[in-house]
């Protein structure tokens, strides 16, 4: 039984971080957002394993229609765009796993936690959330990286959240947390 070819596009898209760029795929690729600092963490991603065999891939944060890829400084974008996406699109063509679900919490799961979690943070803290969904993450997710909620400190007002993918490192991320997201929070709040 052989894997039917699928048609698969895959185009590279600038981030605003220069040393990563999203490859988008035509079709969906993954409900769960996953970040990998480097192979001995990709086993959910067969892909993920194989992409960082190329020696300048540092970094790869794979959701929803896309892979985000960050490099070593030894190469340049022209030089490896194109053996990158025709890597990604001849794996994914050719029916080769991208991400197992099943060796990632499951989405039910993690659903569940994730909504036990946000029930039991103060109202504060559910609020930057909320805001950090609706208004931030749909941007970041354009630019090729995820923005996660990690803490809110009532006592100094403080809100902790983690950077991923192409966000992860960039050099326009501390003007975007500063300048966007702390007056965003400050006005709406």
């Amino acid at each position: 039984n052989k894997t039917k070819k699928q048609a698969i596009t895959v185009y590279g898209e600038s981030t605003p971080n220069p040393a990563a760029l999203k490859f988008v795929v035509n079709k969906m690729i993954t409900k769960n957002a996953i970040e990998f600092k480097n192979i001995d963490q990709s086993a959910p991603s067969p892909l993920a394993t194989e992409l960082f065999r190329f020696p300048y891939v540092k970094e790869i944060f794979i959701d929803e229609n896309y892979i985000s890829v960050t490099k070593y400084d030894i190469n340049e974008w022209q030089d490896i765009t194109l053996e990158l996406r025709t890597f990604i699109k001849q794996y994914i063509e050719n029916g080769g796993t991208v991400l197992d679900e099943s060796l990632i919490t499951s989405q039910a799961n993690q659903e569940k936690t994730k909504n036990e979690e946000f029930d039991n943070l103060d109202v504060t803290s559910q609020q930057i959330i909320n805001i950090l969904e609706e208004y931030v993450k749909p941007a970041v997710q354009a630019d090729g990286g995820n923005i996660a909620f990690e803490s809110y400190d009532e006592n100094d007002k403080t809100v902790k959240v983690i950077l991923q993918g192409a966000c992860s490192g960039c050099p326009s991320s501390t003007f975007t947390l500063k300048s966007g997201i702390e007056n965003m929070l400050k006005s709406m709040l």
